[in-house]
């Protein structure tokens, strides 16, 4: 396995995090499963080897374009073998109307190895459009046309939480990385006992469908992503697992903090 590949381990995952697709109603601010302080820790492995860290935290409610938001924010770092011949430090952070409804900003910066992006996607509801714009180049894309609901790649991880999936079975929610608009689509595998560091988990398992996803995902046959939701009020992904052509990566959950 070349230095490509290795390293398109690691990248891959930092998007695996992005992709929960899901629908539901709304819900009251009081009623989710999270608040503000939480921060999730998870341990990012290829194989055996130990490749990363990614961390997830729910921020203090702030203001986007004037209107009250919700704020999240995803950090990875690698580390170890990979930090040594092809370094990654990611930011991504999704902004929501408090309910939970739709995504009102979306932020990505990252570097991997020697390139590195700035990316923003606008969001405007009154014209249901979503705007690409990488910083780093000229000016932004054409707004595309998005139905009513859209998240950002990162938000919808949150609204997934909203959802019990005790009682579903297939859902689906529409996604917006400002390039394209589309409709994903995940499944309930049904509920799981796993362990992982010594400690238990009642879980629900839950598949995604990765046909819209791009890169090594697209070219590899059975390509597949599996996530563990805690089966419990505060629905924590705590482990995700996935086969690629090159080889499969899983990451799971080392702390859990909530103030």
């Amino acid at each position: 396995m070349g230095r490509s590949q290795l390293a398109g381990i690691f990248v891959l995952w930092v998007g695996v995090l992005s992709i929960f697709f899901v629908a539901g109603d709304s819900c009251l601010a009081e009623d989710v499963p999270f608040r503000v302080g939480e921060r999730i820790t998870y341990q990012l492995k290829w194989g055996i080897i130990p490749a990363g860290e990614v961390v997830l935290e729910v921020l203090p409610h702030t203001r986007i374009a004037g209107q009250p938001a919700r704020h999240f924010r995803m950090t990875t770092r690698s580390s170890g073998f990979i930090d040594t011949f092809y370094k990654v430090r990611g930011l991504v952070e999704g902004y929501t109307d408090l309910g939970l409804n739709h995504s009102l900003h979306y932020r990505k910066k990252q570097r991997e190895g020697s390139s590195s992006r700035d990316i923003v996607v606008l969001f405007d509801r009154e014209k249901q459009t979503s705007q690409y714009h990488n910083l780093k180049k000229k000016g932004p894309r054409t707004p595309i046309a998005i139905p009513e609901g859209s998240f950002d790649p990162f938000s919808v991880i949150y609204y997934c939480r909203l959802l019990d999936f005790s009682a579903l079975q297939m859902v689906e929610r529409p996604v917006t990385d400002g390039k394209k608009s589309v409709m994903g689509r995940l499944d309930n595998r049904g509920r799981q006992t796993i362990t992982m560091h010594e400690k238990s988990y009642d879980t629900f398992l839950i598949e995604p469908d990765v046909k819209h996803i791009s890169g090594v995902f697209k070219k590899s046959k059975g390509a597949n992503i599996l996530i563990w939701l805690s089966a419990d009020e505060r629905r924590i992904p705590v482990k995700l697992k996935s086969k690629v052509i090159v080889g499969s990566f899983t990451a799971e959950m080392i702390s859990y903090q909530a103030e």
